[in-house]
Protein backbone atom coordinates (compact mmCIF):
# COMPACT_ATOMS: atom_id res chain seq x y z
CA UNK A 1 0.00 0.00 0.00
CA UNK A 2 3.14 2.32 0.55
CA UNK A 3 4.15 1.48 -2.80
CA UNK A 4 0.71 2.49 -4.27
CA UNK A 5 0.80 5.95 -2.34
CA UNK A 6 4.05 6.91 -3.69
CA UNK A 7 2.75 6.68 -6.88
CA UNK A 8 -0.44 8.80 -6.77
CA UNK A 9 1.63 11.04 -5.20
CA UNK A 10 4.13 11.02 -7.94
CA UNK A 11 1.04 11.04 -10.32
CA UNK A 12 -0.37 14.05 -9.03
CA UNK A 13 2.47 16.20 -9.19
CA UNK A 14 2.93 15.28 -12.29
CA UNK A 15 -0.62 16.47 -13.86
CA UNK A 16 -0.24 19.74 -11.07
CA UNK A 17 -2.77 17.77 -8.54
CA UNK A 18 -2.53 19.06 -4.80
CA UNK A 19 -1.36 15.98 -3.18
CA UNK A 20 -2.61 17.69 0.09
CA UNK A 21 -6.47 17.37 -1.23
CA UNK A 22 -6.14 15.08 -4.03
CA UNK A 23 -7.80 11.51 -3.68
CA UNK A 24 -6.72 7.47 -4.52
CA UNK A 25 -9.36 5.32 -5.33
CA UNK A 26 -8.82 1.62 -5.63
CA UNK A 27 -11.18 0.64 -8.01
CA UNK A 28 -12.09 -3.01 -6.73
CA UNK A 29 -12.44 -1.38 -3.16
CA UNK A 30 -15.61 0.86 -5.16
CA UNK A 31 -16.87 -2.24 -7.04
CA UNK A 32 -15.13 -2.99 -9.54
CA UNK A 33 -14.82 -6.43 -10.67
CA UNK A 34 -11.45 -7.64 -12.56
CA UNK A 35 -12.73 -10.77 -13.79
CA UNK A 36 -12.93 -9.79 -17.75
CA UNK A 37 -16.66 -10.69 -17.80
CA UNK A 38 -18.51 -8.22 -15.62
CA UNK A 39 -19.23 -5.02 -17.08
CA UNK A 40 -18.21 -1.85 -15.03
CA UNK A 41 -18.79 1.22 -16.65
CA UNK A 42 -21.65 2.61 -14.41
CA UNK A 43 -19.23 1.84 -11.99
CA UNK A 44 -16.24 3.14 -13.36
CA UNK A 45 -17.89 6.59 -14.48
CA UNK A 46 -19.00 6.55 -11.41
CA UNK A 47 -15.68 6.80 -9.12
CA UNK A 48 -14.41 9.24 -12.67
CA UNK A 49 -17.41 12.17 -11.49
CA UNK A 50 -16.58 11.77 -7.64
CA UNK A 51 -12.75 12.09 -8.06
CA UNK A 52 -13.85 15.36 -10.18
CA UNK A 53 -16.04 16.30 -8.13
CA UNK A 54 -13.94 16.00 -4.89
CA UNK A 55 -11.32 17.98 -6.94
CA UNK A 56 -9.43 15.17 -8.61
CA UNK A 57 -7.73 12.54 -7.90
CA UNK A 58 -5.95 9.34 -9.17
CA UNK A 59 -7.98 6.18 -10.01
CA UNK A 60 -6.20 3.07 -9.47
CA UNK A 61 -6.65 -0.15 -11.25
CA UNK A 62 -5.00 -3.07 -9.85
CA UNK A 63 -4.10 -6.12 -11.92
CA UNK A 64 -6.72 -7.61 -13.42
CA UNK A 65 -9.74 -7.28 -16.41
CA UNK A 66 -11.70 -4.51 -16.11
CA UNK A 67 -14.18 -4.74 -19.11
CA UNK A 68 -15.95 -1.32 -19.62
CA UNK A 69 -18.08 0.46 -22.45
CA UNK A 70 -17.32 3.83 -23.20
CA UNK A 71 -15.93 6.22 -20.21
CA UNK A 72 -15.40 10.33 -20.10
CA UNK A 73 -12.36 11.47 -18.38
CA UNK A 74 -12.71 14.80 -16.57
CA UNK A 75 -10.33 17.02 -15.08
CA UNK A 76 -8.03 16.65 -12.45
CA UNK A 77 -8.75 13.01 -12.56
CA UNK A 78 -5.98 10.10 -13.38
CA UNK A 79 -6.16 6.73 -14.21
CA UNK A 80 -3.70 4.50 -12.97
CA UNK A 81 -3.03 0.76 -14.61
CA UNK A 82 -1.07 -1.56 -12.75
CA UNK A 83 1.06 -4.01 -14.08
CA UNK A 84 -1.01 -6.78 -15.55
CA UNK A 85 -4.50 -4.60 -15.12
CA UNK A 86 -6.27 -4.27 -18.00
CA UNK A 87 -8.77 -2.26 -19.20
CA UNK A 88 -10.82 -4.42 -21.51
CA UNK A 89 -13.11 -2.69 -24.46
CA UNK A 90 -16.66 -4.36 -24.74
CA UNK A 91 -17.58 -6.33 -27.87
CA UNK A 92 -20.87 -4.70 -28.14
CA UNK A 93 -21.58 -1.64 -29.81
CA UNK A 94 -24.45 -0.58 -27.50
CA UNK A 95 -21.96 0.19 -24.68
CA UNK A 96 -20.15 3.27 -26.70
CA UNK A 97 -23.27 6.13 -26.90
CA UNK A 98 -22.44 8.82 -29.12
CA UNK A 99 -21.10 12.18 -27.28
CA UNK A 100 -21.70 15.52 -29.62
CA UNK A 101 -19.58 17.96 -28.00
CA UNK A 102 -18.21 19.59 -30.85
CA UNK A 103 -19.89 22.34 -32.88
CA UNK A 104 -16.58 22.65 -34.40
CA UNK A 105 -15.89 19.01 -35.62
CA UNK A 106 -15.85 19.23 -38.96
CA UNK A 107 -16.01 15.13 -39.99
CA UNK A 108 -18.15 13.16 -41.32
CA UNK A 109 -17.79 9.25 -40.26
CA UNK A 110 -19.15 8.96 -37.00
CA UNK A 111 -16.59 6.60 -35.51
CA UNK A 112 -15.19 10.08 -34.78
CA UNK A 113 -17.71 10.70 -31.95
CA UNK A 114 -17.33 7.12 -30.37
CA UNK A 115 -14.45 6.35 -28.38
CA UNK A 116 -13.87 3.49 -25.25
CA UNK A 117 -12.19 6.51 -23.51
CA UNK A 118 -13.24 10.09 -24.11
CA UNK A 119 -12.76 13.68 -22.96
CA UNK A 120 -13.91 17.04 -24.12
CA UNK A 121 -12.64 19.90 -22.34
CA UNK A 122 -10.73 18.52 -19.72
CA UNK A 123 -7.89 20.05 -17.61
CA UNK A 124 -4.99 17.96 -16.33
CA UNK A 125 -5.94 14.47 -17.38
CA UNK A 126 -3.72 11.45 -17.41
CA UNK A 127 -3.02 7.70 -17.80
CA UNK A 128 -0.53 5.91 -16.15
CA UNK A 129 1.45 2.93 -15.00
CA UNK A 130 2.82 -0.34 -16.70
CA UNK A 131 -0.62 -1.66 -17.93
CA UNK A 132 -2.26 -1.83 -20.69
CA UNK A 133 -5.82 -0.34 -22.31
CA UNK A 134 -7.41 -3.20 -25.01
CA UNK A 135 -9.86 -1.86 -27.05
CA UNK A 136 -10.88 -5.70 -28.31
CA UNK A 137 -11.74 -3.87 -31.66
CA UNK A 138 -11.69 -6.51 -34.08
CA UNK A 139 -14.63 -8.59 -32.36
CA UNK A 140 -16.69 -5.47 -32.04
CA UNK A 141 -15.46 -4.27 -35.69
CA UNK A 142 -17.08 -7.95 -36.75
CA UNK A 143 -20.02 -6.89 -34.20
CA UNK A 144 -20.62 -4.11 -35.65
CA UNK A 145 -20.67 -5.23 -39.44
CA UNK A 146 -22.88 -8.40 -38.47
CA UNK A 147 -25.17 -6.17 -36.87
CA UNK A 148 -25.58 -3.86 -39.83
CA UNK A 149 -26.05 -6.57 -42.45
CA UNK A 150 -28.83 -7.89 -40.04
CA UNK A 151 -30.82 -4.43 -40.19
CA UNK A 152 -30.29 -4.19 -36.64
CA UNK A 153 -27.89 -1.61 -36.28
CA UNK A 154 -27.69 0.28 -39.73
CA UNK A 155 -24.52 2.04 -40.38
CA UNK A 156 -25.72 5.22 -42.76
CA UNK A 157 -21.73 5.44 -43.55
CA UNK A 158 -21.44 2.01 -44.32
CA UNK A 159 -18.26 2.02 -46.57
CA UNK A 160 -19.68 -0.72 -49.83
CA UNK A 161 -16.54 -0.62 -51.51
CA UNK A 162 -14.09 -1.56 -48.37
CA UNK A 163 -16.94 -3.99 -47.64
CA UNK A 164 -16.32 -2.54 -43.88
CA UNK A 165 -18.60 -0.52 -41.41
CA UNK A 166 -17.08 3.12 -40.69
CA UNK A 167 -19.33 3.77 -37.47
CA UNK A 168 -16.67 2.28 -35.09
CA UNK A 169 -15.35 3.83 -31.29
CA UNK A 170 -11.62 4.79 -31.33
CA UNK A 171 -10.20 3.29 -28.62
CA UNK A 172 -9.29 6.99 -27.01
CA UNK A 173 -10.09 10.56 -27.72
CA UNK A 174 -9.80 14.04 -26.39
CA UNK A 175 -11.11 17.23 -27.40
CA UNK A 176 -9.97 20.63 -26.50
CA UNK A 177 -8.26 19.01 -23.50
CA UNK A 178 -5.33 20.86 -22.14
CA UNK A 179 -2.07 19.51 -20.02
CA UNK A 180 -2.71 15.94 -20.34
CA UNK A 181 -0.28 13.10 -19.52
CA UNK A 182 0.01 9.57 -21.24
CA UNK A 183 2.86 7.74 -19.75
CA UNK A 184 4.47 3.93 -20.03
CA UNK A 185 1.10 1.99 -21.04
CA UNK A 186 0.48 -0.33 -23.73
CA UNK A 187 -2.65 0.36 -25.41
CA UNK A 188 -4.14 -0.94 -28.80
CA UNK A 189 -6.75 -3.19 -30.76
CA UNK A 190 -8.67 -0.48 -31.25
CA UNK A 191 -12.16 -0.58 -33.74
CA UNK A 192 -10.66 2.22 -35.46
CA UNK A 193 -8.23 4.71 -34.69
CA UNK A 194 -5.92 4.09 -31.97
CA UNK A 195 -5.06 7.48 -29.52
CA UNK A 196 -6.52 10.70 -31.26
CA UNK A 197 -6.06 13.97 -29.97
CA UNK A 198 -8.14 17.69 -31.31
CA UNK A 199 -7.34 20.69 -30.50
CA UNK A 200 -5.50 20.43 -27.16
CA UNK A 201 -3.01 21.83 -25.90
CA UNK A 202 0.29 20.52 -23.43
CA UNK A 203 0.26 17.30 -24.63
CA UNK A 204 2.90 14.38 -23.25
CA UNK A 205 2.90 11.22 -24.63
CA UNK A 206 5.59 9.10 -23.43
CA UNK A 207 6.99 5.22 -23.43
CA UNK A 208 4.05 4.26 -24.73
CA UNK A 209 3.56 1.00 -26.69
CA UNK A 210 0.42 0.77 -29.01
CA UNK A 211 -0.33 -2.01 -30.91
CA UNK A 212 -3.22 -0.93 -33.09
CA UNK A 213 -3.26 -3.61 -35.99
CA UNK A 214 -7.23 -5.33 -35.43
CA UNK A 215 -8.54 -3.96 -37.90
CA UNK A 216 -9.16 -1.13 -40.76
CA UNK A 217 -7.96 2.62 -40.27
CA UNK A 218 -5.74 1.45 -37.57
CA UNK A 219 -3.93 4.61 -37.13
CA UNK A 220 -1.56 4.41 -33.87
CA UNK A 221 -1.24 7.83 -32.84
CA UNK A 222 -3.64 11.03 -34.73
CA UNK A 223 -3.01 14.56 -33.55
CA UNK A 224 -5.51 17.32 -35.06
CA UNK A 225 -4.80 21.01 -34.84
CA UNK A 226 -3.10 20.54 -31.18
CA UNK A 227 -0.22 22.64 -30.00
CA UNK A 228 2.75 21.97 -27.54
CA UNK A 229 2.85 18.46 -28.14
CA UNK A 230 5.52 16.23 -27.04
CA UNK A 231 5.89 12.49 -28.21
CA UNK A 232 9.08 10.45 -27.57
CA UNK A 233 10.36 7.14 -26.46
CA UNK A 234 7.10 4.80 -27.97
CA UNK A 235 6.70 1.92 -29.67
CA UNK A 236 4.04 1.66 -32.39
CA UNK A 237 2.83 -1.08 -34.76
CA UNK A 238 0.00 0.02 -36.76
CA UNK A 239 -2.25 -1.27 -39.92
CA UNK A 240 -2.45 2.21 -40.73
CA UNK A 241 -0.65 5.80 -40.25
CA UNK A 242 1.94 5.03 -37.22
CA UNK A 243 1.91 8.93 -36.03
CA UNK A 244 -0.43 11.07 -37.99
CA UNK A 245 -0.64 14.83 -37.68
CA UNK A 246 -4.40 15.88 -39.04
CA UNK A 247 -5.94 19.27 -39.35
CA UNK A 248 -9.81 19.14 -39.62
CA UNK A 249 -10.65 22.89 -38.77
CA UNK A 250 -9.62 25.50 -41.27
CA UNK A 251 -9.41 27.89 -38.06
CA UNK A 252 -6.62 25.94 -36.48
CA UNK A 253 -3.68 24.23 -36.72
CA UNK A 254 -1.23 21.48 -35.29
CA UNK A 255 1.96 24.14 -33.65
CA UNK A 256 4.42 23.00 -31.80
CA UNK A 257 4.81 19.94 -32.58
CA UNK A 258 7.55 17.53 -31.49
CA UNK A 259 8.17 13.59 -32.10
CA UNK A 260 11.39 12.08 -31.02
CA UNK A 261 13.28 8.76 -30.32
CA UNK A 262 10.31 6.51 -31.77
CA UNK A 263 10.26 3.20 -33.28
CA UNK A 264 7.52 2.95 -35.85
CA UNK A 265 6.24 -0.47 -38.15
CA UNK A 266 3.03 0.33 -40.18
CA UNK A 267 1.00 -0.97 -43.14
CA UNK A 268 0.60 2.58 -44.28
CA UNK A 269 3.00 5.53 -43.49
CA UNK A 270 5.19 5.58 -40.54
CA UNK A 271 4.75 9.68 -39.73
CA UNK A 272 2.49 11.46 -41.62
CA UNK A 273 0.96 15.18 -42.23
CA UNK A 274 -2.36 14.82 -43.40
CA UNK A 275 -4.53 13.62 -45.49
CA UNK A 276 -6.99 15.53 -43.69
CA UNK A 277 -5.08 19.23 -44.20
CA UNK A 278 -7.60 22.06 -43.41
CA UNK A 279 -5.31 24.76 -41.11
CA UNK A 280 -1.98 23.96 -40.93
CA UNK A 281 1.19 22.69 -39.63
CA UNK A 282 3.62 24.53 -37.97
CA UNK A 283 6.79 24.34 -36.32
CA UNK A 284 7.16 20.70 -36.30
CA UNK A 285 10.71 18.52 -35.18
CA UNK A 286 11.00 15.01 -35.74
CA UNK A 287 13.93 13.61 -34.76
CA UNK A 288 15.45 10.19 -33.92
CA UNK A 289 13.21 7.40 -35.72
CA UNK A 290 13.37 4.31 -36.71
CA UNK A 291 10.98 2.28 -39.00
CA UNK A 292 10.84 -0.68 -40.67
CA UNK A 293 8.21 -3.09 -42.77
CA UNK A 294 6.37 -0.34 -43.43
CA UNK A 295 4.30 0.04 -46.50
CA UNK A 296 3.89 3.91 -47.68
CA UNK A 297 6.16 6.47 -46.64
CA UNK A 298 9.06 6.94 -44.33
CA UNK A 299 7.95 10.90 -43.90
CA UNK A 300 5.26 12.16 -45.57
CA UNK A 301 4.28 15.90 -45.70
CA UNK A 302 0.80 16.92 -47.16
CA UNK A 303 -1.14 19.97 -47.90
CA UNK A 304 -4.24 19.04 -50.05
CA UNK A 305 -6.79 21.28 -48.53
CA UNK A 306 -5.41 24.48 -47.85
CA UNK A 307 -2.92 23.82 -44.89
CA UNK A 308 0.03 26.00 -44.95
CA UNK A 309 2.79 23.93 -43.43
CA UNK A 310 5.91 25.49 -42.61
CA UNK A 311 9.28 25.11 -40.59
CA UNK A 312 9.48 21.30 -40.44
CA UNK A 313 12.73 19.60 -39.49
CA UNK A 314 13.12 15.75 -39.81
CA UNK A 315 16.66 14.36 -38.87
CA UNK A 316 18.06 11.11 -37.98
CA UNK A 317 15.61 8.50 -39.47
CA UNK A 318 16.27 5.08 -40.32
CA UNK A 319 14.47 3.36 -42.33
CA UNK A 320 14.70 -1.05 -43.35
CA UNK A 321 11.98 -2.27 -45.75
CA UNK A 322 10.03 0.82 -46.12
CA UNK A 323 8.12 1.39 -49.61
CA UNK A 324 9.14 5.19 -49.82
CA UNK A 325 11.51 6.95 -48.60
CA UNK A 326 10.36 10.90 -48.70
CA UNK A 327 6.95 12.13 -50.17
CA UNK A 328 6.42 15.85 -49.85
CA UNK A 329 3.27 17.30 -51.96
CA UNK A 330 1.20 19.94 -52.22
CA UNK A 331 -2.19 19.50 -53.77
CA UNK A 332 -5.65 21.02 -54.16
CA UNK A 333 -8.18 18.09 -53.42
CA UNK A 334 -10.70 20.95 -51.43
CA UNK A 335 -10.85 24.09 -50.07
CA UNK A 336 -11.22 27.80 -51.68
CA UNK A 337 -7.35 27.61 -52.90
CA UNK A 338 -4.66 25.72 -52.04
CA UNK A 339 -2.40 26.00 -48.78
CA UNK A 340 1.24 26.08 -49.22
CA UNK A 341 4.76 24.15 -48.08
CA UNK A 342 7.92 26.14 -47.27
CA UNK A 343 10.87 25.87 -45.09
CA UNK A 344 11.13 22.23 -45.41
CA UNK A 345 14.58 20.37 -43.84
CA UNK A 346 15.14 16.37 -43.67
CA UNK A 347 18.82 15.61 -42.54
CA UNK A 348 20.14 12.50 -41.77
CA UNK A 349 17.95 10.09 -43.97
CA UNK A 350 18.74 6.60 -44.09
CA UNK A 351 16.28 4.26 -45.84
CA UNK A 352 16.27 0.59 -47.71
CA UNK A 353 13.97 0.34 -50.27
CA UNK A 354 12.63 -3.24 -51.02
CA UNK A 355 11.40 -4.34 -54.33
CA UNK A 356 8.31 -6.18 -53.03
CA UNK A 357 5.49 -5.39 -50.50
CA UNK A 358 7.06 -4.57 -47.20
CA UNK A 359 3.98 -5.32 -44.93
CA UNK A 360 3.63 -8.66 -46.39
CA UNK A 361 3.45 -10.37 -42.58
CA UNK A 362 0.64 -8.58 -41.70
CA UNK A 363 -2.79 -9.69 -41.84
CA UNK A 364 -4.23 -6.79 -42.66
CA UNK A 365 -2.46 -5.14 -45.27
CA UNK A 366 -3.09 -1.60 -46.97
CA UNK A 367 -4.77 -1.36 -50.02
CA UNK A 368 -2.23 -3.01 -53.11
CA UNK A 369 -1.36 -0.79 -55.88
CA UNK A 370 -4.09 -1.02 -59.01
CA UNK A 371 -1.35 -0.51 -61.68
CA UNK A 372 1.68 -1.69 -63.24
CA UNK A 373 4.92 -0.03 -61.86
CA UNK A 374 8.33 0.20 -61.38
CA UNK A 375 9.92 0.69 -58.06
CA UNK A 376 8.75 4.32 -56.76
CA UNK A 377 11.41 6.92 -55.93
CA UNK A 378 11.37 10.16 -53.51
CA UNK A 379 9.04 12.55 -54.90
CA UNK A 380 8.84 15.89 -54.24
CA UNK A 381 5.60 17.92 -56.04
CA UNK A 382 3.85 21.12 -56.14
CA UNK A 383 1.04 21.82 -58.51
CA UNK A 384 1.26 24.58 -61.79
CA UNK A 385 1.30 28.01 -60.15
CA UNK A 386 1.87 26.65 -56.64
CA UNK A 387 5.13 25.58 -55.81
CA UNK A 388 6.42 23.89 -52.51
CA UNK A 389 8.96 26.51 -50.92
CA UNK A 390 12.39 26.51 -49.71
CA UNK A 391 13.38 22.59 -48.97
CA UNK A 392 16.84 21.59 -47.46
CA UNK A 393 18.18 17.58 -48.23
CA UNK A 394 21.10 17.15 -46.76
CA UNK A 395 22.81 13.82 -45.75
CA UNK A 396 20.18 11.67 -47.30
CA UNK A 397 21.24 8.07 -48.54
CA UNK A 398 18.72 5.49 -50.13
CA UNK A 399 19.15 1.98 -51.13
CA UNK A 400 16.90 1.22 -54.45
CA UNK A 401 16.22 -2.38 -55.02
CA UNK A 402 16.44 -1.63 -59.15
CA UNK A 403 14.82 -4.29 -61.18
CA UNK A 404 12.70 -1.66 -63.26
CA UNK A 405 11.66 -2.81 -66.47
CA UNK A 406 9.96 -1.14 -69.57
CA UNK A 407 8.22 -4.27 -70.35
CA UNK A 408 6.46 -3.38 -66.86
CA UNK A 409 5.91 0.52 -67.05
CA UNK A 410 7.82 3.41 -69.35
CA UNK A 411 7.42 6.90 -69.51
CA UNK A 412 10.14 8.26 -71.59
CA UNK A 413 12.09 11.23 -70.95
CA UNK A 414 10.83 12.91 -74.45
CA UNK A 415 7.10 12.40 -72.60
CA UNK A 416 8.00 13.75 -68.87
CA UNK A 417 4.31 16.06 -69.50
CA UNK A 418 2.56 12.82 -69.31
CA UNK A 419 3.12 12.35 -65.71
CA UNK A 420 -0.50 12.99 -64.21
CA UNK A 421 -0.56 16.51 -62.04
CA UNK A 422 -3.25 14.99 -60.44
CA UNK A 423 -3.88 18.34 -58.70
CA UNK A 424 -6.83 17.06 -56.67
CA UNK A 425 -5.87 13.12 -56.25
CA UNK A 426 -5.68 11.75 -52.45
CA UNK A 427 -1.68 12.44 -51.69
CA UNK A 428 0.26 9.06 -51.94
CA UNK A 429 3.75 8.37 -53.08
CA UNK A 430 1.72 6.34 -55.93
CA UNK A 431 -0.53 8.71 -57.22
CA UNK A 432 1.31 9.95 -60.14
CA UNK A 433 1.08 6.03 -61.48
CA UNK A 434 4.52 5.35 -62.84
CA UNK A 435 7.36 7.93 -62.41
CA UNK A 436 10.33 8.69 -64.89
CA UNK A 437 13.25 8.35 -61.64
CA UNK A 438 14.78 5.81 -59.84
CA UNK A 439 15.92 8.16 -56.93
CA UNK A 440 14.28 11.65 -56.55
CA UNK A 441 11.07 13.10 -58.71
CA UNK A 442 10.72 16.70 -58.06
CA UNK A 443 8.47 19.34 -59.35
CA UNK A 444 7.31 22.50 -58.99
CA UNK A 445 9.32 23.46 -56.63
CA UNK A 446 10.94 26.99 -55.43
CA UNK A 447 14.35 26.84 -53.86
CA UNK A 448 15.57 23.54 -53.03
CA UNK A 449 18.93 21.77 -51.94
CA UNK A 450 19.98 18.97 -52.16
CA UNK A 451 23.86 18.05 -50.45
CA UNK A 452 25.13 15.11 -49.58
CA UNK A 453 22.66 12.94 -50.96
CA UNK A 454 23.92 9.02 -52.07
CA UNK A 455 21.88 6.72 -53.81
CA UNK A 456 22.54 2.80 -54.37
CA UNK A 457 20.89 0.50 -56.84
CA UNK A 458 20.97 -3.43 -55.94
CA UNK A 459 20.16 -4.10 -59.34
CA UNK A 460 19.94 -2.20 -62.56
CA UNK A 461 17.81 0.83 -63.04
CA UNK A 462 16.83 1.76 -67.23
CA UNK A 463 15.62 5.81 -65.60
CA UNK A 464 17.81 8.23 -64.48
CA UNK A 465 18.52 9.14 -60.69
CA UNK A 466 16.97 12.57 -60.86
CA UNK A 467 14.34 14.34 -62.64
CA UNK A 468 13.66 17.76 -62.18
CA UNK A 469 11.02 19.33 -63.75
CA UNK A 470 10.07 23.32 -63.69
CA UNK A 471 12.23 23.99 -60.48
CA UNK A 472 13.16 27.55 -59.93
CA UNK A 473 16.23 27.88 -57.69
CA UNK A 474 17.81 24.47 -57.80
CA UNK A 475 21.17 23.31 -56.00
CA UNK A 476 23.16 19.90 -55.80
CA UNK A 477 26.22 19.46 -54.65
CA UNK A 478 28.09 16.28 -53.08
CA UNK A 479 26.20 14.29 -55.17
CA UNK A 480 26.68 10.01 -54.98
CA UNK A 481 26.04 7.65 -57.31
CA UNK A 482 26.40 3.96 -58.18
CA UNK A 483 30.10 4.18 -60.17
CA UNK A 484 28.55 2.71 -63.57
CA UNK A 485 25.98 5.63 -63.75
CA UNK A 486 26.90 8.99 -64.30
CA UNK A 487 26.06 10.50 -67.66
CA UNK A 488 22.17 11.79 -68.34
CA UNK A 489 21.37 10.73 -64.17
CA UNK A 490 20.68 14.30 -64.28
CA UNK A 491 17.68 15.05 -65.81
CA UNK A 492 16.38 18.84 -66.27
CA UNK A 493 12.90 20.14 -67.55
CA UNK A 494 12.18 23.80 -67.31
CA UNK A 495 14.26 23.97 -64.63
CA UNK A 496 17.00 26.73 -63.60
CA UNK A 497 20.44 25.35 -61.66
CA UNK A 498 21.86 27.78 -59.42
CA UNK A 499 24.83 25.81 -58.10
CA UNK A 500 26.59 22.05 -58.38
CA UNK A 501 29.67 20.42 -58.63
CA UNK A 502 31.52 20.20 -61.72
CA UNK A 503 31.63 16.33 -62.06
CA UNK A 504 27.38 16.43 -61.42
CA UNK A 505 27.47 18.83 -64.67
CA UNK A 506 28.65 16.26 -66.47
CA UNK A 507 25.66 14.42 -65.55
CA UNK A 508 23.17 16.28 -66.36
CA UNK A 509 20.91 15.73 -69.51
CA UNK A 510 18.33 18.74 -70.18
CA UNK A 511 14.80 18.16 -72.22
CA UNK A 512 13.14 21.06 -74.09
Amino acid sequence: MKAQVLIFMFCCLLIGVNTATAIEYNVLQHGAVGDGKTLNTKCLQGIIDELHTHGGGVMYFPAGHYLTGSLRLKSDVTLHLERDAVLLGSTSPYDYPHFSPKSDLKVNDDHFNQALIYADGAERIGIMGYGKIDGQGRELALTIDSLHHTGELVDPHYNTYRKRPNTRPKLLYMHRCTDVEIKNIQAGNSAAWGLSFERCSGITLDSLRVENRAYWNNDGIDISDCKDVHISNCSINSADDGICLKSHNRDACNDRISISNCRIISSASAIKFGTESMGGFRNVTIDSIWIKDTFRSAIAIESVDGAEIENVLVSNVRASNTGNALFIRLGHRSGDKPGYVRNITVKNLYVEIPFGRPDINYDLRGPAVTFFHNPFPASISGIPGHDIEDVKLENIEIVYPGRASKGMAYIPLSRLEDVPENIKGYPEFTMFEELPSWGFYVRHVKGIQMNGIKLHLKADDFRPAFVFDRINGLRLTDICLPDSLKNGQVVLRESCLLETDTEVKEWIYTVD
